[in-house]
């Protein structure tokens, strides 16, 4: 399903003037890079202060931080684009939807770690390495007030190793996408394209999606494992895997069987490298399995 080309403004085929949309530290690398390019950022707009405990101090965002540092004006309601007399806006991974009321104001071009229409939304990163895709990538999008339907300038792909997490995946999606952008605002954008073929969405991960089920082939839990947070269940408790292995072989034990410093899943076995049990700080495995003493026969989930 195509869909058509936005009424929206469309920005300059090189815009210099360039405000700025983002929150994480996935964005402060495109942030980065256009300031170096030497383009004028004449707004910041990033997510509210966040307190990271009680009797903590309000936390700005890496985006605010990066923004302070150079000495950019910083805004946190993105109406103040619509102010800023910017050529266009660049926004990556801002954490909230930016309305029609602004977007008929100001060109917006959003920085979008998938390769559009495959993985719309919140989690593309994470849902591409759930899948077991083999290639993913970033987009530039014209952007529109539904979520990542607008047309592409550009897309870039990028292999994902059966080593990558989704930190160091996104880590290079950003760092690359960044150095394209810069690129492509100087070299000209030309005109964007409807993006072609069936969406998919990658809607937020919930703790269910993190749930370790041992009857599933190790090469998944593999991919759970590498997502981040994965987690099963020993003795009751919840038992965080921060990182393992999956490894070929047979045992006759069931799935969730701790065998040595591995536990058998449907097929083949998820060797533990640094785990966290309930309560405690993460560890090595091994360390943790010689203060543990598990009685033969202990079995997670």
């Amino acid at each position: 399903m195509t869909h058509p080309l936005p009424t929206l403004p469309l920005p300059p085929n090189r815009p210099r003037r360039v405000a700025f949309a983002g929150t994480p530290n996935d964005a402060v690398p495109a942030l980065g890079a256009l300031a170096e390019a030497g383009f004028d950022i004449p707004l910041v707009v990033t997510g509210a202060l966040r307190r990271r405990s009680r009797r903590g101090h309000d936390t700005p965002s890496p985006v605010a931080a990066a923004a302070e540092e150079r000495g950019l004006s910083i805004s946190y309601d993105p109406a103040d684009l619509a102010a800023c007399d910017a050529d266009c806006a660049v926004v990556v991974a801002y954490g909230r939807l930016i309305g029609a009321d602004v977007l008929s104001q100001v060109p917006m071009l959003n920085l979008h770690f998938s390769l559009l229409p495959r993985w719309r939304g919140a989690a593309p990163v994470e849902r591409a390495l759930l899948a077991g895709d083999e290639v993913t990538g970033i987009c530039l999008m014209a952007l529109e007030e539904t979520l990542d339907t607008g047309p592409v300038y550009w897309r870039h792909e990028v292999s994902i190793s059966s080593t990558d997490t989704a930190a160091s995946l996104r880590s290079r999606l950003a760092h690359e996408g960044a150095e394209r952008l810069v690129t492509s605002l100087n070299d000209g954008l030309g005109a964007p394209e409807t993006q072609q073929g069936e969406p998919t969405y990658a809607r937020m991960l919930s703790p269910a999606d993190r749930e370790i089920d041992w009857s599933q082939p190790a090469t998944h839990i593999d991919r759970q494992i590498r997502v981040g947070g994965a987690w099963t269940t020993l003795e009751g408790q919840r038992f965080i895997i921060r990182a393992g292995t999956s490894v070929p072989g047979k045992h006759d034990a069931p799935p969730g069987a701790l065998a040595g410093d591995a536990v058998v899943a449907g097929h083949g076995l998820v060797r533990l490298s640094i785990v966290q049990p309930a309560g405690r700080a993460a560890t090595e495995a091994q360390a943790w399995l010689n203060g543990a003493r598990l009685p033969p026969g202990t079995r997670f989930g």
